[in-house]
């Protein structure tokens, strides 16, 4: 296939597998091959992509015109060809995870939450492969919507009014500011299109520039930039395997993902460089990363703590792309592959933490890694990903990260980060230190939850899915020449 057939059937394959798992939904085994045929074809189209971008090209796409000059088009280049991968590969793992997740927790409504999945993936490969902001847009607002059913899956009043939440400030910051911006763009450069080096430079004074940045990166709502944050920890009241979607497939990177992207193909690095029109916008996203660190050692709910770190983490990858310089582009790209695997793993052991045993509070998991010993052996590996200790791959990302702040000659920055890091151990490895060492409470030492039952290991299907997170996050420290040499052509053309 060529590369035009290849983003046209990446892209339409889950919108189609939606409509046989809606076929099967009366057959949960027919319905979960579905997903997982799907996905394992979805990943393998995207796959399919990589020789030619690598080599050079930049497959694309043209679907039609919504207004003269406003061109619903898909251009795929590197940045957006890793985040199709990253989404694509780990919604195969996420469909396995959820087959265990969603029947061992019985789960009510598992055909909607499958088919509304599928239509998230195929929302965020319409962002990934966007050829120009108007495309990115249609498909973000799209990504918001879809996503609204899953975090109010319950269908309680927490779970209604945590879908409020996420869908009123995601839909107000992207109309009240991004789409402000895009308007905005569009009137100043006459074009939406994704192009090498900007299409702003000498077009717009500094001041201009700087309040053009400013609506974007804060109208990105996804990218969970505080003060515009909230909607994300609200959102956690969702079943794991869409927090999972939320935290590292989907939702929060595609956030960071157009953050970068604007940054690198509309304003341009050279030009946000020059004009200085970033900086502080830096302070901001370091704000970010210490103010939510922090929050999140206070929470003794475990998906509230790992949501305030994700805060905290996408505020290193808008940091990255504020710093406008290689290293932080590079180091912002990378995190977004590197928090993935880690924080899907982390998202996945507490999902089978509250199946086998019930427990959502820290304070209730000592000694519970006697009773499943894989489960938090796998949550260490992920926390000290985060963390960003070899040999896991969150090193490399923070690693380019502190070399961007050190090329842009602030070392303050290179303090946040390493404090940041001190943080994130404070507030993950005591999870695993003591479920593995410490003394459960006094009233469960034979290792049985309130009503006297055995705690044993999730179902199968999730450790599986914990494996390959896990597996995934030593994969990409041992070998991330292919990820860094896919992201320097977007900074090195």
């Amino acid at each position: 296939m060529n590369g035009e057939t290849l983003i046209l059937t990446a892209i339409a394959a889950p919108f189609l597998g939606t409509g046989l798992i809606l076929l099967a939904g009366r057959s949960p085994n027919l319905r979960e091959a579905v997903t997982l045929a799907t996905a394992g074809l979805t990943f393998l189209l995207v796959l399919g992509l990589v020789p030619e971008v690598m080599a050079g090209g930049r497959p694309s796409l043209f679907l039609g015109e919504m207004l003269p000059g406003l061109r619903i088009a898909f251009q795929v280049e590197p940045l957006g060809l890793m985040f199709g991968l990253i989404a694509s590969f780990l919604w195969i793992v996420t469909s396995i995870y959820s087959i265990g997740y969603m029947r061992g927790h019985k789960e009510q409504n598992q055909t909607r939450f499958y088919a509304f999945f599928a239509i998230s993936i195929a929302s965020t490969l319409g962002i990934a492969f966007a050829g120009n902001m108007l495309t990115l847009f249609v498909f973000y607002e799209v990504l918001t919507l879809c996503t609204f059913p899953l975090v109010a899956h319950a269908g309680t009043e927490k779970a209604r009014r945590a879908g409020r939440v996420y869908l009123g400030i995601l839909l107000g910051t992207s109309i009240g500011f991004q789409l402000l911006a895009v308007i905005w763009t569009w009137t100043i450069a006459g074009t939406l299109d994704f192009t090498q080096g900007g299409i702003l430079e000498g077009k717009a004074s500094k001041t201009v520039i700087g309040v053009l940045l400013a609506l974007y990166v804060f109208g990105i709502g996804k990218a969970a930039l505080m003060p515009f944050h909230r909607w994300l920890p609200s959102a956690m009241v969702a079943p794991t395997p869409v927090s999972a979607l939320l935290h590292a497939v989907a939702v929060v990177k595609a956030g960071v993902f157009t953050v970068l992207k604007v940054t690198v193909y509309i304003f341009g690095v050279d030009t946000l460089r020059e004009l200085g029109s970033s900086e502080w916008l830096q302070y901001v996203a370091a704000a970010t990363i210490l103010l939510a660190s922090l929050v999140a050692m206070t929470k003794d709910d475990l998906k509230a703590r790992l949501a305030y770190s994700t805060i905290s983490n996408l505020g290193y990858i808008v940091l990255g792309a504020m710093l406008v310089n290689t290293w932080g582009i590079i180091g912002g790209g990378m995190h977004i592959a590197m928090h993935a695997f880690g924080k899907i793993t982390l998202f996945f052991c507490a999902g089978a933490i509250l199946v086998a045993s019930h427990k959502t509070a820290i304070s209730d998991m000592k000694g519970l890694g006697r009773a499943m010993p894989l489960t938090m052996f796998a949550f260490l590996i992920g926390s000290l990903s985060i963390i960003g200790l070899p040999p896991l791959g969150g090193m490399w990302s923070k690693w380019y990260l502190v070399l961007g702040a050190l090329e842009a000659d602030k070392l303050f920055l290179v303090g946040i980060l390493m404090m940041s890091s001190l943080l994130n151990v404070a507030y993950l490895l005591p999870i695993p230190i003591g479920g593995f060492f410490a003394d459960p409470p006094s009233d469960k030492r034979d290792g049985g939850d309130k009503g006297g039952g055995k705690i044993r290991e999730a179902p199968v299907a999730c450790l599986i899915a914990i494996g390959i997170s896990a597996l995934g996050t030593v994969l990409l420290f041992l070998f991330p020449g292919p990820l860094y040499d896919l992201l320097e052509p977007i900074v090195r053309p």
